[in-house]
């Protein structure tokens, strides 16, 4: 007969005692008397599982009730020594029913130990008096562990419980699971992707010891730092510390998990449990029922977003002036010092005039930035995602893949990197999918630019709202598509933490937009500089030497500036078309025909391959007509202007939104989802999409305006 020892755990007046009275029809002493739940009280039984024709023996030992497994109490420290020791092969915790939220909060830290964990939602005749109603599957499936309802007093699921005891018994390991913020579980992957790489030998699974060695567990550090694998871990450990203590601003981390632990129990709480009639009791519940309201709370987040993109258009257009006037004054300068010739204009026209057209729009990027960090670090993020997951699921996802949605808004770069939380496989590839389909940062310049030449300066912001939207619907759409013919399977339960509200951190407001914006000027130079230079030599080479000979010929010919002025744009214009990009552009013109688009609009999409701030810099090199270039401003504007009609204009920015990302991002992308072949999917799906709906927008503008 095999021998099952269980830890009965739980938090004060929760009827531990009275469970185990129905359980095993022992008579035991019930109430809280001093000094008898100190006591170690125990209580023997055989059980005979049905199912397996197996007798066990059970032995229940009820430990002291606690509210955390901290040494606060005598009570406190008795329960966890025993916990932590090996004395036991299964906890069963005993929770009322009627204070879920709190009694979660201790639930959370014994599926930290890493044990066997069965919860009995005890008391559920009491809460169903009170109304409360429990979805015990839904929890189940959230914290990975049996939840089974029970009633002490009236003995009701007490049979469901015992055989909830052999089930996990019989298993090799427990499922236990809690859920904690971006940063944490970022951190967590770092060092289980390190101890995977060491395969190193641990009791404990890989992700309960990451848990542990952030938590500064004194009995984990004890035994690791005798191993040699401590010289390499010390150092990842301690940079996680620093990344935890920046996003928590206190270096506390009794604070910081138990921070993490209330979100988790309260985003489980408003998961699986609804009350009737219920009525908000402080000041956080009352902003919750408004922010998370179900008829307020989506319009409310779209007005918020709405009037983020109005301060992004109206706020950033300020300085860009400044900033191109610097830029081209710069370029001027390196003209005037290294001469007329190949150098100054690779110099001047290529890389001086690339990286500005891209460092010019900065501003735009880093209100965006400050934004959405705001919107994240106040707490409200996470109840966004909670708001939307009911509608998410409607198309394939669900609430956790908002965050890495929204910052994809931001760039695609962390965007995919931030849907490394998603723990379901085919969860987390539907995100990456559809992540390209938020419009990044980058296409941010090309959106204004056609913006402002199309439409008047006080219908910007607006446009630039439908523009992001539109992307965004497309993507969920696109993602129920996926889910439908691709990526079929059951979802993964949700929860997202409920953090509690807090007002901004200025140090880590900096730390996030400084990442971003970091991240934003590498590209422009590296990637967007190596574009620039090759975009730059493409539409110079090769030389038609007599093209030349004989245009130069006419304009020292020609009597009136303007017929030389006109005559100089005209061998710009034969330069550009007989060059290596007019070539690329030509050759690919009939693919891109039936949206309207000309040659010189296909190879701006062609180059936003590498990177979409190049699309930029491109229109400007091949609009460049006369000498007096302006790449992101009128004299750009005014050759759109003339040269896209309205139909084609409103095809490319669809083209634009819906298109591959750029050459960094995809190489993310393909790291993330896990090999180069979902690259290929992405880049045909992508493009096939984008020309369909682009091909749709074309003609339906056509035949609304007819230009």
């Amino acid at each position: 007969m095999e021998k099952i020892t269980i830890a009965l755990a739980g938090q004060p007046n929760v009827g531990k005692s009275s469970l185990i009275n129905a359980i095993s029809n022992a008579t035991l002493k019930v109430g809280n008397f001093s000094g008898v739940t100190v006591d170690k009280t125990e209580v023997e039984f055989t059980f005979c599982d049905e199912v397996s024709c197996k007798d066990y023996e059970i032995h229940i030992i009820d430990l002291p009730g606690a509210y955390s497994l901290t040494e606060y109490t005598i009570e406190e420290k008795v329960t966890k020594s025993f916990l932590q020791s090996d004395e036991y092969d299964i906890i069963v915790n005993v929770v009322d029913s009627t204070n879920l939220q709190r009694n979660l909060l201790f639930t959370t830290q014994l599926l930290e130990t890493g044990k066997k964990v069965i919860v009995a939602l005890n008391m559920d005749d009491e809460a169903r008096k009170e109304g409360i109603r429990i979805d015990e599957k839904q929890l189940s499936a959230i914290l990975g562990v049996p939840c089974i309802k029970t009633s002490a007093s009236q003995k009701v699921g007490i049979d469901a419980l015992k055989a909830a005891i052999i089930e996990v018994y019989e298993r090799e390991e427990t499922g236990s699971k809690v859920v904690y913020s971006d940063p944490i579980e970022e951190e967590i992957e770092s060092i289980v992707t390190f101890l995977k790489e060491k395969n190193y030998k641990s009791t404990l699974p890989y992700r309960h010891l990451a848990v542990r060695l952030l938590q500064e567990d004194a009995d984990v550090y004890k035994k690791m730092h005798d191993e040699p694998i401590w010289i390499e871990m010390l150092p990842i450990v301690r940079e996680a510390l620093n990344h935890l203590y920046l996003h928590n601003n206190t270096k506390d981390l009794d604070e910081i998990f138990a921070d993490e632990h209330f979100a988790f129990a309260k985003g489980a709480k408003m998961e699986v449990m609804s009350v009737e009639g219920m009525k908000a009791k402080n000041l956080t519940q009352k902003i919750d029922n408004l922010l998370i309201n179900k008829i307020l709370g989506i319009p409310l987040f779209l007005f918020f977003m709405w009037g983020l993109f109005q301060l992004t258009f109206e706020l950033g257009s300020v300085p860009m002036d400044y900033i191109d006037a610097a830029f081209g004054w710069l370029g001027d300068q390196a003209k005037s010092v290294l001469g007329e010739g190949e150098l100054s204009s690779l110099i001047a026209d290529g890389m001086i005039a690339g990286v500005g057209a891209v460092i010019m729009f900065l501003p735009n990027i880093l209100i965006l930035f400050v934004g959405i960090a705001l919107l994240e670090t106040t707490g409200y993020m996470s109840r966004v995602a909670f708001l939307l997951d009911g509608f998410f699921h409607k198309f394939g996802l669900h609430g956790k893949s908002f965050i890495p949605l929204v910052t994809g808004f931001g760039c695609s770069v962390p965007a995919y990197m931030a849907a490394r939380t998603l723990k379901n496989e085919k969860d987390r590839l539907i995100t990456l999918f559809i992540i390209g389909f938020m419009s990044c940062g980058a296409r941010l310049p090309i959106y204004v630019l056609f913006a402002g030449a199309f439409f008047a300066q006080e219908q910007a912001g607006n446009i630039l709202f439908v523009i992001y939207i539109s992307g965004a619907i497309l993507g969920l759409v696109a993602a129920k598509v996926l889910k439908v013919f691709v990526f079929k399977g059951e979802d993964e339960p949700f929860v997202m933490e409920m953090p509690k509200y807090r007002m901004p951190s200025f140090k880590l407001i900096w730390h996030t937009v400084y990442g971003q914006a970091k991240s934003y000027l590498k590209k422009a130079g590296t990637f967007i500089l190596a574009a620039s230079v090759l975009i730059w030599f493409a539409s110079n080479y090769p030389k038609n030497e007599m093209l030349e000979t004989e245009y130069q010929t006419k304009i020292a010919q020609a009597a009136h500036e303007d017929t030389r002025n006109q005559l100089s744009n005209e061998l710009s214009m034969l330069h550009l078309e007989q060059s290596y990009l007019g070539k690329i552009g030509h050759a690919s013109e009939p693919f891109f025909a039936p949206l309207g688009f000309d040659w010189r609009m296909a190879v701006a999409l062609e180059t936003g391959l590498a990177a979409k701030e190049v699309v930029v810099s491109t229109l400007g090199v091949l609009y460049a007509l006369g000498d007096e270039v302006d790449e992101g401003n009128e004299g750009l504007i005014e050759q759109i202007k003339a040269n896209i009609p309205f139909a084609a204009a409103i095809a490319f920015i669809v083209f634009v939104m819906l298109y591959l990302p750029c050459l960094a991002a995809s190489m993310v992308f393909a790291k993330e989802a896990g090999g180069w072949k979902y690259l290929v999917y992405l880049f045909f799906m992508t493009t096939a999409t984008a020309w369909i709906l682009s091909f749709i927008a074309y003609r339906v503008t056509l035949m609304i305006t007819g230009v």
